[in-house]
């Protein structure tokens, strides 16, 4: 092992040690734009925490994750220009930055500490992941070197994200003589995983009797969500501090530095339920891919169902009532109960309410299509051409206007395919992409416990894309409470169709639903992006081949 120690210039009579956990939203590419970020939030840092360490999240500079902007000839160019303003600023406390950086042919993803206008040490990250939404390996070479630094006359060690949930960082920097370790993070969110982070930072501190500043990213970025969740634990393994979720703040931790470096407890924060930790994602990560992509103004189709219902409430809280069109396109076969349902939607959320009826669009392609269509009976051809009147109309706003179109489907149709490619697929982002059918409804209730927004109806009636007569979900489906237990177990845990029998299914409901999960991969990946939740999203998580001969049986 190879150590690396440096004196910070100046410093101060140790005893105590104030760290800012600088939980922000960075844009991926801006980076004078998020160096920018930095020094604003360092100067607050100063002036209203009187930081003495102010940590920023991994890859702060570039964003994250940068993904093949890091093959960009001039990333080594603009990354050096970024350290040298950050060095230029002198800025007061020491700071502690996510950035690529070069040494010869290697590229890392490193952890710079600036002090007073030097750099004072680099940390390169020794475990870059590769496995779900990680592909880190296909940019950066492996770090060896542990690196302890001093600050204020306090050692600390440096590490960068996953170096924590492997063996070695930790272990190396605390036997260096670390008595903080500062992690920096960009970690996705997925439900559990706060739980899961805690549990094992609790026993990484505990072992290695050194406490940990666990400081994590915030903000959407395409499919991804960072939840912040930022935290420390004290040597013995006590949650001492915890910034909130799926928000941005500079959050002040005071360490006494004495045989150990103690922080001092703050007050717990309230534990989200599930409910309100999903919705939460959602919100943020329509709000920054809207945002972000600099669209003014976002419209979907609502149509008096419950996944239409929750995404318009969803689009209002991430974007404000004034930036949200719903358009209510009936057909002849749409229920009077559903164009009343959305209409009381749309009045309760108040955002602009257009309805524009598909029946005269539908007769005339019917009329073009009579000469090819004669002597064959209505099927699905029919149902998927209303889905595909409703899109072009949504589509042809957006243009015209220069709106996002926002899909509805969730993550149970989009596993069987319960959904109209270039109709109720088109548009440009899915808020409820990961979330499973039976977690829509959670989540409609959830939203109307803080104000009515959907009528009850909406969440209690049997689910129909109504494009035929009588027409319920579960006609052709199983029932969404087992539906969705068979996608978990063959889309998220990866069992065999076999397996998911033997643990109680019925065989002939698991067979339909694998075959369907398994010959619908090409519509999704014509699919919108959408907020990811899960361990296994439809997107850089799952990568199936749509050409295949696999047979899923076992």
């Amino acid at each position: 092992m190879s150590v690396e120690k440096h004196q910070s210039p100046g410093g101060q009579v140790p005893g105590k040690l104030r760290v800012v956990m600088a939980q922000l939203d960075f844009l991926v590419g801006d980076i004078p734009g998020n160096t920018a970020k930095v020094i604003e939030a360092t100067r607050r840092a100063e002036r209203e925490h009187q930081a003495d360490l102010v940590v920023f999240p991994e890859l702060c500079l570039t964003g994250y994750p940068p993904e093949d902007l890091l093959l960009r000839p001039s990333m080594e160019v603009r990354i050096a220009e970024a350290l040298e303003v950050l060095r230029e600023e002198k800025l007061g406390p020491a700071i502690i930055v996510g950035a690529p950086l070069r040494e010869g042919a290697l590229l890392y993803n490193a952890a710079v500490i600036v002090e007073r206008g030097e750099i004072t040490g680099r940390y390169f990250k020794q475990f870059p992941p590769n496995y779900q939404v990680f592909d880190e390996k296909r940019y950066f070479a492996d770090g060896t070197e542990t690196l302890v630094v001093d600050i204020h006359g306090v050692p600390v060690g440096v590490t960068v994200c996953e170096d924590i949930w492997s063996d070695g960082p930790v272990e190396d920097a605390a036997a260096a003589g670390a008595k903080l370790i500062v992690n920096l993070n960009a970690s996705p969110y997925d439900i559990d995983k706060q739980a899961r982070r805690k549990a094992l930072i609790e026993r990484k501190a505990c072992e290695n009797r050194v406490s940990i500043a666990y400081v994590n990213l915030v903000g959407g970025q395409d499919e991804l969500v960072f939840d912040g969740g930022s935290m420390v634990f004290d040597h013995s393994g006590v949650l001492a501090a915890e910034a909130p979720q799926f928000s941005e703040g500079l959050y002040p931790v005071d360490f006494i530095v004495q045989h150990h470096c103690q922080p001092i407890s703050q007050p717990a924060i309230a534990e989200p339920s599930l409910e309100e930790n999903v919705y939460k994602a959602l919100v943020l990560g329509v709000r920054d891919y809207v945002n972000k992509n600099g669209f003014k103004s976002v419209v979907l189709g609502l149509s008096g169902g419950i996944d239409s219902a929750v995404t318009l409430a969803v689009a209002v809280d991430a974007l404000g009532a004034d930036r949200v069109r719903a358009v209510m396109m009936p057909f002849r076969y749409t229920a009077s109960m559903s164009i009343e349902d959305a209409e009381a939607e749309a009045v309760a959320l108040g955002v602009r309410y257009d309805v524009y009826s598909i029946e005269p669009l539908y007769d005339a392609f019917m009329e073009t299509l009579a000469g090819p269509f004669e002597g064959t009976r209505p099927d699905t051809t029919e149902e998927n051409l209303q889905a595909r009147l409703r899109g072009v109309l949504l589509m042809s706003l957006s243009n015209k206007f220069g709106s996002m179109v926002l899909t509805t489907g969730n993550k149970s149709e989009m596993a069987v395919g319960y959904s109209t490619l270039y109709g109720d697929m088109a548009g440009g982002f899915d808020a409820l992409k990961d979330v499973p059918k039976t977690l829509v409804f959670r989540l409609a209730w959830y939203r109307n416990s803080l104000s009515p927004v959907i009528p009850e109806r909406v969440i209690t009636r049997p689910p129909s894309a109504e494009l035929a007569p009588d027409q319920k979900d579960e006609d052709s489906l199983p029932g969404y409470d087992v539906l969705d237990q068979i996608l978990n177990l063959y889309v998220e845990r990866d069992l065999s169709a076999d397996a998911i029998v033997a643990q109680g299914f019925d065989k002939v409901d698991v067979d339909r639903v694998v075959r369907l999960v398994d010959i619908n991969e090409y519509k999704r990946r014509q699919a919108p992006i959408g907020v990811r939740i899960t361990e296994r999203g439809f997107g850089k998580d799952r990568r199936y081949p749509i050409t295949n001969g696999w047979k899923s049986g076992n």
